[in-house]
C-alpha cells in the first residue's frame, strides 16, 4: 500500500526526503504554480466587493529595466509579495500590476553610451526622433531578466497587464496632472539657481541631492581669498574707507568673473586693519574683514600672530553701516552698464545668512551661481549674468577679455588660470587647498555646480503646511520617520524644479507665443484638448498618438491673441522644449497607471489613497516625497496609508553595494545554492525593515535555512515518517483536532492559537521582522520541545499526537505562507493534498483552546529546563548523567508540581525536583544576594554632592528596601530611575556540590552536583543507549524494528550496562542484550568511543 503522506508533491519520490535540495524543490513549486495558474486563482477566489471595497491596493514602485536587479530590489519585492499574500489570505482581493520606469536621464545616458555620444550637440545632429528610438530600445533591455528574477523569488505579479511610463495613456495622465496644478496656481516658470549637472546639461531638484548619503562626497578644491578695494562715494564713510581692501574667501574661484557684490552681516562687526610689517602685504594699505576673524588672517595681513593683528585694528564698523559702499570690480568684463544692466553692481550689500564661522565674514556674490547670492542681488537690483554654457564651459566671449585663457574651459579647469590672473593683478591674498563635502550627480557621479536656469516649478511652499498635516494620516514603519526624516523634510520643503532640458520624457504641456509683444500661454491636459486646438494629434512614424518629442513639438498654431495675419508675420504658439522631471512621472503613478481621469475615474477615486507602499529610506526625499506632493496638490489627501521605509542593503564589507568592488554575493548564485525562501527569510527577519542597514553575507542567507526552513521541514519529515509507519506500515490518516487529554498537546494547541493571534497582530501592523521572530520561536517550540518530548507517543502510534501535530503543522504552513511561500506550499500540499496553501484563508485563532495558564506554566518549565541545562554545562556534567536533585525557587512554584516537575526532571535527568515558593525562601541561604548600583548621572542633579554618599553606602551595603518598595542608601531615599538592583550569585569555593543560577522573570535554581556511584553507573548506561541508537541509524533500521545487540566496552562500563540492562532494552527495542567488557578504555576517550556496538534485526 502506498504511503499516506505526502498526499501531493512536486518531487519524484513517494517519501518525504530528510534533506532535500531546497532550490530544486522551489523550482518544482514554481513550475507547478505556472501550470496550475495558482496566482490568478488566488485573485479570482477573492471578490472585489461592493464598489471594490474589498480590494487591497498597493503601489508597485516602477524600476528601471536597463540594469539587472540587486538585493535592494529583491528586498522591496519580497516585502510587496509578503504583504500581498497575507492580505489575500485575509480575504482581500489584491491585484498586483507590475510597472516600468522608462523615462529620464538613466535611459538617455544608456542610449548615449550605446551610440557613442557624449553631449547634446551630437544628439540633435542625429535627430531627436532617432535618439528617442534608441532610448525606447534601451529601457527594456533587461525586462526578460527582470521577469526571471521576480518569478524566481516567488513574487506574484501581473506582467501581462503591466504599465510603462512611456505609454501614451500614462503620459496623458501625467500632463493632466501638470495642467491641474497650473489651473490651481501651483506652477510657475522662473529663472532660478539650481543644482546643475554640467555633464548631463540639466538641472536637478533639491530633493535629489538628499536621497543617498553618497551624493555628497569629500572633495579637494582650490580656495582663494581676494581683495576688493573700496572706492570713494558721496558720503563721509566712503571717503574714510577709500582704498581699504575688503577681503572675501571662496571655494569656487571660477565664479569670480561674475562677481557682482559683496555681502556682509548687518549686525556683524567689521574691522579695518592696516597692513602689518611682514610678508607680501607689508605696509600696503588697509584691509576690511569681520572683527572675529582678524586673528585667523594675521599672517596674510603681515603680522606675526593673532594678538598682534587684533591689536592693530584701527576702526570697527557694523555691517549695516557699510551697505552701499562701492568697490572696484575684479575685471572690466561687465562694466558696460548699458549692455549688461550692472549700474547697481560692485557694492556692499547686507545679508542675514552671512556668519563668521569661516572665511572672512565678507561673502563674494555671484548671483548666477548661488541660490542665496541670486536672492540677495535681485533684492538690490543687481542682474543675474551667465558666464558659462549648458556644458559648464566659459562662453567664447571670454576670448576677448583679460581672462582669454578660460574661454571654452570647463569651470573646474578654469580655477587655476583665474587664480593666476588674480595673482598677476595683485588681488590674490591667499590660496589654499580645501577638503569639503560636495554634491555630486547621482546619475553620472560628476561634481555638480549651482547655476541659474530657466525652469518650471511646482510651488510646493504654498502647500507645505497641508503636506505636513496630511503626513499625520500616514502609518510609517518605522514610526520615527513620520516626524523625523520625512516630517522634517516636509517642514523645510522648497519649490520643486520639474523641467529638464532633455529629450526622453513626458512633455511639459505648455505652449507659448514666440513673439513677446503678443504674449500668450496655453496648457493642455489631454490629447482631446490638443486635437481641438491644433486640429490633429501628435502622431509618431507609425501614425499612432505619441506625446514624446519630436512629435509633440510639431504641434504649432497661430497665436489667437495676435491680430496680425500670417502674411503680416503673425506669431506662433510653440511648445516649450523641456520635458518633465522623471520624478514627476513616477510621482503620478497612482492615477497614471489607470489612465485617470480619462478612464477609471470612479475606481481611482474610491481606491485613493493606496493601502501600502514600500521603498528604502532614501525615497523619503524621492518617490515617497513626490507622491505626497502631487497627492496633496491634486487631491488634498495622502497618496498612501501605510508605508515601510526600510534601511539600506550594504555589501559584505559594510559599504554600499558596488559592481566594480564585487562586495556582495551574486544574486543568481545565491538563489541557485540556497534558494529564494532562505534569502527572503534573511532579508525579512533582519533589522532593515525597522530602518536599520543590513550587510549581505552568504552565511547570513544560509542561516535562513537553519533558522526557519529546516525546522519546519524537519517537522514535516518527522510527521510523514511516523504516520506512514503506523498500523504496520499501512499509515495513519490524521485529521484536525483542537482538544486532547495530553497536557503537551493542549499546550501546543494553545501556543498555536497564540501564534495565529501574534502573527496577525504583527502583519496587520506591517511589523515583518517581529512576525519572523514569532514564527521562529514557534517552530523552536514545535521541534525542540513538543516533538522531542513526544517521540515515545508517536512511536506508540498515539492518535491524539498524530492529529494534534497534523493540525498545528497545517496551521503553521498557512501562517508561514507569506514568509516562506515555496516551502510552505510543498509541505501543505503534501500534508493535505490540496491545490495550494495560497488559496486558503488565514487560520482562525478561536478554533484553538485559549489556555494562558497552561502556556505560562509550560513556558516557565521550559525556562527552568534551559537555565538548568546551562548549570549542568557550567559544572561539566553531561545530560546523560543523572543527578539527584534540583531546587526550583519561583513565584507560585507549587503550580509546577506534578506533570511540570516531572518534565523538568526528565529534561535535566534528575531524580527529584524540589519546589520552593519564592516568598518563603531566603536567597542568602543559597548564595544569592542583591546589589544596589546608584546611577550618578541620573541622581546627581537631584542629590548634588550627596550622590557620593549614596554611592558609597550602596557599595558598603548600607542600603535597604522598605515595604513600599522605596530604596534608601545612606539614609537618602532614591527615585526609581536613579538606581538599579542587580542579582549577584556567589561563586562556589570549589568544594560545594551545588550550582546556582537566577531565573529570568524571578526566582532561582539550585542544582545538586554530587555524583554518587549509582548515578554514575546509570550515566554510563545512558551513554551506551546513545551508542546503540547510533548503530541502529547506521544500519538503516526502521524505528519499529526490534534488534539483538552486542556491546563491547571496558570492564567498569560493562558492569554499569549490566546493572541497567532492562533500561537499555526498553529504550533501544533490544530483545537480547550481550555485554562484553574486553576493551581497554580511558577517561580521555569520548563517550561514544568507549563502545563497539553490533545490532541485528530479529
Amino acid at each position: 500500500m502506498p504511503s499516506v503522506y505526502p498526499k501531493a508533491s512536486t518531487g519524484d519520490g513517494a517519501a518525504v526526503p530528510s534533506s532535500p535540495k531546497f532550490p530544486e524543490l522551489e523550482e518544482r513549486v514554481l513550475t507547478y504554480w505556472d501550470k496550475d495558474g495558482t496566482f490568478q486563482a488566488s485573485i479570482d477566489a477573492r471578490s472585489a466587493g461592493q464598489d471594490g471595497d474589498n480590494e487591497f491596493v498597493f503601489y508597485d514602485g516602477p524600476p528601471f529595466a536597463n540594469g539587472l536587479p540587486h538585493y535592494g530590489h529583491l528586498l522591496t519585492g519580497y516585502v510587496k509579495d509578503l504583504v500581498a499574500r497575507y492580505q489575500t489570505q485575509r480575504g482581500r482581493r489584491v491585484e498586483r500590476r507590475f510597472g516600468w520606469d522608462t523615462h529620464g536621464l538613466p535611459a538617455e545616458l544608456e542610449a548615449m553610451k550605446q551610440l557613442g555620444m557624449s553631449d547634446k550637440v551630437q544628439i540633435e545632429k542625429m535627430g531627436i526622433d532617432k535618439f528617442n528610438d534608441a532610448c525606447r530600445a534601451s529601457v527594456m533591455k533587461y525586462a526578460g531578466e527582470w521577469q526571471d528574477y521576480v518569478t524566481r523569488q516567488a513574487r506574484w505579479v501581473d506582467f501581462e497587464n503591466d504599465y510603462k511610463t512611456l505609454n501614451v495613456e500614462y503620459m496623458e495622465s501625467v500632463i493632466w496632472a501638470f495642467k491641474t496644478l497650473h489651473d490651481k496656481g501651483l506652477t510657475y516658470s522662473g529663472f532660478r539657481v539650481l543644482p546643475y549637472c554640467w555633464k548631463d546639461e540639466t538641472p536637478l531638484s533639491n530633493h535629489e541631492l538628499r536621497m543617498d548619503d553618497d551624493v555628497y562626497k569629500m572633495r579637494q578644491d582650490q580656495t582663494v581669498t581676494v581683495t576688493f578695494p573700496l572706492i570713494a562715494g558721496d558720503n563721509a564713510l566712503s571717503a574714510e574707507l577709500e582704498g581699504v581692501k575688503a577681503i572675501a574667501w571662496t571655494t569656487t574661484p571660477w565664479t569670480l568673473p561674475t562677481n557682482m557684490a559683496l555681502a556682509v552681516g548687518p549686525e556683524v562687526s567689521y574691522a579695518v586693519v592696516p597692513a602689518g610689517p611682514n610678508g607680501t602685504q607689508a605696509g600696503e594699505g588697509r584691509f576690511l574683514l569681520a572683527e572675529d576673524l582678524v586673528g585667523s588672517y594675521a599672517k596674510d595681513l603681515g603680522y606675526d600672530d593673532a594678538d598682534s593683528a587684533r591689536a592693530a585694528v584701527a576702526a570697527v564698523h557694523l555691517g549695516k553701516d557699510l551697505a552701499g559702499l562701492r568697490y572696484a570690480p575684479l575685471w572690466d568684463i561687465y562694466t558696460d552698464t548699458e549692455k549688461w544692466g550692472t549700474e547697481n553692481a560692485w557694492r556692499i550689500v547686507t545679508a542675514d545668512y552671512v556668519t563668521t564661522t569661516d572665511g572672512t565674514g565678507v561673502v563674494h556674490q555671484a548671483p548666477a551661481y548661488g541660490e542665496d547670492d541670486q536672492k540677495v542681488c535681485e533684492e538690490n537690483g543687481i542682474p543675474v549674468i551667465l558666464s558659462v554654457d549648458e556644458g559648464g564651459k566659459f562662453l567664447p566671449m571670454f576670448a576677448q577679455t583679460a581672462l582669454e585663457d578660460i574661454a571654452a574651459l570647463q569651470v573646474f579647469d578654469a580655477n587655476k588660470p583665474i587664480t593666476r590672473a588674480l595673482k598677476a593683478d595683485g588681488r590674490l591674498l591667499r590660496q589654499a587647498s580645501y577638503e569639503h563635502s560636495y554634491p555630486h550627480c547621482w546619475r553620472c557621479r560628476n561634481p555638480l555646480i549651482y547655476k541659474a536656469v530657466s525652469s518650471w516649478f511646482v510651488e510646493v511652499t504654498k502647500i507645505k503646511d497641508r503636506m505636513v498635516e496630511l503626513n499625520q494620516q500616514i502609518n510609517w514603519i518605522p514610526d520615527n520617520v513620520k516626524d523625523g526624516q520625512f516630517g522634517k523634510w516636509l517642514e523645510n520643503a522648497r519649490d520643486w524644479s520639474i523641467s529638464r532640458n532633455r529629450y526622453w520624457g513626458s512633455p511639459i504641456p505648455v505652449w507659448v507665443s514666440d513673439d513677446p509683444n503678443y504674449p500668450r500661454t496655453d496648457v493642455y491636459g489631454s490629447l482631446a484638448e490638443m486635437e481641438a486646438d491644433f486640429g490633429r494629434l501628435p502622431l509618431n512614424k507609425e501614425g499612432k498618438p505619441d506625446l514624446h518629442r519630436p512629435f509633440i513639438d510639431e504641434l504649432t498654431r497661430p497665436n489667437p491673441d495676435d491680430p496680425r495675419t500670417p502674411e503680416e508675420g503673425q506669431s506662433t504658439m510653440r511648445r516649450v522644449e523641456d520635458v518633465l522631471d522623471v520624478w514627476f512621472d513616477s510621482g503620478s503613478m497612482p492615477y497614471a497607471q489607470v489612465h485617470y481621469p480619462h478612464e477609471n475615474a470612479e475606481w481611482f477615486e474610491s481606491h485613493n489613497p493606496g493601502d501600502f507602499i514600500v521603498e528604502y529610506i532614501g525615497q523619503t526625499r524621492g518617490w515617497f516625497y513626490t507622491l505626497h506632493v502631487l497627492a496633496t496638490a491634486l487631491f488634498d489627501r495622502p497618496a498612501f496609508r501605510n508605508v515601510i521605509s526600510h534601511g539600506i542593503v550594504l555589501g559584505s564589507d559594510g559599504q554600499k553595494m558596488s559592481k566594480s568592488l564585487r562586495n556582495y554575493p551574486d544574486v543568481s548564485e545565491v538563489l541557485d545554492r540556497d534558494g529564494s525562501d532562505a534569502m527572503r527569510w534573511f532579508l525579512m527577519a533582519s533589522p532593515i525593515l525597522r530602518g536599520g542597514n543590513l550587510i549581505v553575507t552568504e552565511q547570513g542567507i544560509r542561516d535562513g535555512v537553519r533558522q526557519a526552513i529546516l525546522p519546519l521541514w524537519n517537522v514535516w519529515h518527522f510527521f510523514s515518517l511516523y504516520t506512514n509507519a503506523a498500523n504496520n506500515g499501512n499509515g495513519y490518516e490524521a485529521k484536525a483536532r483542537y482538544d486532547s487529554t495530553e497536557p503537551l498537546d493542549r499546550y501546543l494547541l494553545a501556543a498555536t492559537g497564540d501564534l495565529v493571534r501574534d502573527m496577525t497582530g504583527a502583519l496587520d501592523t506591517y511589523d515583518v521582522s517581529v512576525a519572523c521572530e514569532i514564527l521562529r520561536a514557534y517552530t523552536d517550540t514545535l521541534t525542540n520541545w513538543y516533538i522531542r518530548r513526544s517521540r515515545t507517543r508517536f512511536f506508540d502510534e498515539d492518535p491524539q499526537a498524530f492529529d494534534v501535530l497534523y493540525t498545528c503543522l497545517e496551521t503553521v504552513c498557512r501562517v508561514a505562507a507569506p514568509l516562506l511561500p515555496l516551502i510552505a506550499e510543498e509541505i501543505w500540499r503534501g500534508l493535505t493534498g490540496g491545490r495550494s496553501v495560497h488559496l486558503t484563508d488565514w487560520p482562525d485563532a478561536d478554533l484553538f483552546p485559549n489556555n494562558p495558564e497552561l502556556v505560562e506554566r509550560m513556558d516557565l518549565t521550559r525556562r527552568i529546563a534551559s537555565v538548568g541545562s546551562s548549570l549542568r554545562k557550567g559544572a561539566n556534567l553531561r545530560v546523560r548523567l543523572p543527578l539527584s536533585e534540583m531546587t526550583v525557587v519561583a513565584p507560585d512554584a507549587e503550580a509546577l508540581s506534578g506533570q511540570f516537575a516531572a518534565i523538568i526532571a526528565d529534561e535535566l535527568n534528575l531524580k527529584n525536583v524540589r519546589l520552593v515558593e519564592a516568598a518563603s525562601a531566603d536567597p542568602a541561604e543559597f548564595g544569592i544576594s542583591q546589589k544596589l548600583v546608584v546611577n550618578a548621572r541620573a541622581a546627581g542633579p537631584r542629590l548634588g554632592r550627596n550622590v557620593q554618599t549614596a554611592i558609597k553606602a550602596a557599595k558598603s551595603g548600607d542600603w535597604s528596601v522598605d515595604d513600599a518598595g522605596t530604596v534608601t542608601a545612606g539614609g537618602l531615599p532614591l527615585e526609581e530611575h536613579e538606581y538599579t538592583l542587580e542579582t549577584v550569585v556567589e561563586s562556589g569555593d570549589g568544594e560545594s556540590a551545588k550550582a546556582v543560577a537566577v531565573l529570568p522573570g524571578g526566582g532561582f535554581l539550585v542544582l545538586n552536583t554530587e555524583v554518587t556511584p549509582e548515578l554514575a553507573a546509570e550515566g554510563v548506561a545512558r551513554d551506551g543507549i546513545r551508542a546503540i541508537q547510533q548503530a541502529r541509524r547506521d544500519a538503516d533500521l526502521h524505528i519499529s524494528d526490534r534488534i539483538r545487540t552486542t556491546v563491547r566496552t571496558g570492564e567498569a562500563e560493562a558492569e554499569a550496562l549490566a546493572a541497567n540492562a532492562e533500561l537499555i532494552k526498553r529504550e533501544t527495542l533490544t530483545g537480547e542484550l550481550i555485554v562484553v567488557g574486553d576493551l581497554t578504555v580511558t577517561d580521555d576517550d569520548k563517550d561514544t568511543d568507549k563502545y563497539i556496538v553490533t545490532v541485528e534485526k530479529i
